[in-house]
């Protein structure tokens, strides 16, 4: 009988992505951003056949594609080397050149919307207020643009625009635990929750008439749920609530005066129809636990583009109760039963909070005795059941992986995310050690054999916990953390700035609090071996972030290695980047835990 070699890093890696996706008004075509060839590109598929073919040939990320109205071309919003400065381009529906249609360097495009004639481009952007930000009306007939927004206070961003393009819905960013939705109508700007001193948000919203919109909110609720403003008679009403779930997306199928919701709960997301005319909701059994993105075609057919913890990122579409894969994205040698989805676990914090995670427990045939906290980045986001390479190859070589939810996580609710506010060193960093002090107690980890590693303000945690508990670890992997507060708040995304106060503090009057959470004040206590990894044209953790604490490690004598992908923002947008990035971490985990080798 034939034999083959077990699969090894560079097979788990050869696994592809999926950004963002687009069906043609009349479904003939689809079209996605992914890395067939290693690096992102868009690809189509000409339905009901799914082979892929290229489209695009700039090797960038794209975040947003949208077909015109007769789906002659396409608009697609891309960046350059992950600088997150997205540019909107047109690209023919047969594919070839990148058009420019908005291009400012050094500026980032949002959103991009076209008039049902295909005649105006609304869209917005950082290029006249890089702080608050400005929304624009494109008229690509006559190559005229107006302004139609502009922000104060907070971020303003263009969300929806009414049928007759009269009316338009947008939000005001504060924090992201507050931000507020209007609409502005002959040019009177309408708040649509009530007045009130408490902070919540409003997280989604489409128009589904001239007067009638539909908002996913928090207000005076710790979880979002469905309501409905109605322009005309300036009056808001709750519509649909769920027990314990966010209510996190929203779109609207005018073919059958319906919406299609995604909630978030947990560690997972579930899929709903509401039925706006019959006033009921209908949860929808959804081909993948962690749907990222829904496209509601012209007919009312849906597409779906999501994942779960043992299959990558693909795309479905329902034909009647059951879903049609039209991608078939894998990892390459393996059979989804050989790789391990997690636990669900909940364990008490230090103060009887109750922290949710997940935990990937190898086979015991391969099971190497070491443990790796990952906590996760945001911090207001979420550790979720999805597909990571890296998670998958991590405990397919023999390691438990445990990612907890600490506070401040989505999917808890408003109350929960507020909780690493103001507090991004405390709180959090002890909800991980009582997380690593249960693993201990229920015997899923040995005291002498724990990692750690993080990414943003993952990378953020890895850091502080090794200055300031170090005694854990035997080895820390820092993937793009910030290692300053002060000079992290100075350095984000102008747009970025107004909110910092609250979600991080406030340099001047948080002085004390800030410098006590900054991993950099800890560097004579990090004593374990580190890598350091960092994106050269990260625009939201600065390379000098990293520089400064490699250079403080080095100057103490330090075990350290560095990484600078000078091609890459924050992440890996090109595969023999990450490829040559998870290699490094597994070569130095092995390294330091003596398991053997990792093959190359």
């Amino acid at each position: 009988m034939m034999q083959f070699q077990k699969p090894d890093v560079e097979q788990f890696f050869q696994t592809y992505g999926i950004q963002t996706f687009a069906v043609s008004p009349d479904e003939t075509q689809l079209v996605f951003s992914t890395n067939l060839n290693g690096k992102y590109n868009v690809w189509g598929m000409d339905l009901p056949n799914t082979f892929p073919y290229p489209l695009t040939f700039h090797n960038q990320s794209t975040d947003v594609l949208l077909y015109d109205g007769n789906g002659d071309y396409m608009l697609a919003v891309s960046d350059e080397d992950g600088d997150e400065n997205g540019q909107i381009y047109a690209i023919p529906s047969q594919g070839g050149e990148l058009k420019p249609v908005r291009s400012v360097e050094g500026a980032k495009h949002f959103d991009p919307m076209l008039s049902e004639d295909g005649k105006r481009l609304y869209y917005t952007s950082t290029k006249d207020d890089p702080t608050f930000m400005k929304s624009y009306v494109y008229h690509l007939d006559t190559d005229k643009e107006e302004i139609i927004l502009h922000g104060d206070k907070g971020s303003t961003a263009l969300i929806d625009k009414s049928p007759s393009e009269k009316r338009f819905l947008y939000f005001k960013f504060f924090a992201n635990t507050y931000s507020l939705a209007y609409v502005k109508s002959d040019e009177e700007d309408l708040l649509l929750t009530p007045e009130t001193e408490d902070q919540h948000t409003v997280s989604g919203g489409v128009f589904v008439s001239e007067s009638e919109i539909y908002l996913l909110t928090n207000y005076e609720s710790d979880f979002s749920y469905l309501s409905r403003y109605n322009i005309d008679t300036k009056t808001f009403e709750r519509v649909l609530k769920l027990e314990k779930e966010d209510l996190v997306d929203v779109k609207f199928d005018q073919k059958t005066d319906s919406l299609y919701l995604v909630s978030q709960k947990g560690v997972r997301t579930y899929l709903y129809n509401y039925d706006i005319k019959n006033q009921r909701v209908e949860r929808i059994e959804a081909p993948v636990s962690i749907i990222d993105e829904i496209v509601v075609a012209r007919s009312g057919s849906i597409y779906v583009r999501g994942n779960d913890a043992t299959v990558p990122m693909n795309i479905y579409k329902r034909e009647g109760e059951n879903w049609v894969t039209l991608t078939n994205f894998g990892v390459p040698g393996v059979k989804e039963e050989e790789l391990v989805a997690p636990e669900v676990v909940t364990y008490p914090s230090f103060d009887g909070l109750p922290i949710e995670a997940l935990l990937y427990r190898p086979k015991k045939e391969v099971d190497n005795g070491h443990t790796i906290l990952w906590p996760h980045g945001g911090p207001q986001a979420a550790e979720q059941a999805k597909f990571r390479s890296l998670f998958s190859f991590l405990v397919y070589s023999g390691y438990t992986l445990f990612a907890p939810n600490f506070r401040g996580s989505t999917g808890y609710g408003l109350e929960f995310m507020k909780k690493v506010e103001g507090d991004w060193g405390h709180g959090p960093r002890l909800d991980n050690v009582a997380g690593l002090e249960w693993l201990l107690e229920q015997g899923y980890a040995s005291r002498d054999k724990i990692l750690l590693m993080g990414g943003s303000y993952g990378g953020y945690m890895a850091l502080l916990l090794h200055g300031r508990n170090g005694d854990y670890f035997k080895a820390v992997v820092d993937i793009f953390g910030p290692s300053d507060l002060f000079s992290f708040i100075d350095s984000v995304p102008e747009h970025w700035k107004p909110a910092m106060a609250q979600i991080v503090g406030d340099p001047v009057k948080d002085k004390e609090k800030l410098t006590e959470d900054s991993p950099i004040q800890y560097v004579d206590t990090m004593t374990k071996p580190m890598l350091v990894i960092q994106g050269g044209k990260d625009p939201r953790v600065v390379q000098a972030e990293s520089d400064q604490l490699v250079a403080a490690l080095k100057e103490k004598g330090r075990d350290v290695e560095y990484m600078v992908l000078e091609d890459e923002g924050h992440g890996f947008s090109k595969k023999e980047n990450e490829m040559m990035v998870y290699r490094k971490v597994l070569e130095f985990f092995e390294q330091h835990v003596g398991v053997g080798a990792v093959k190359s």
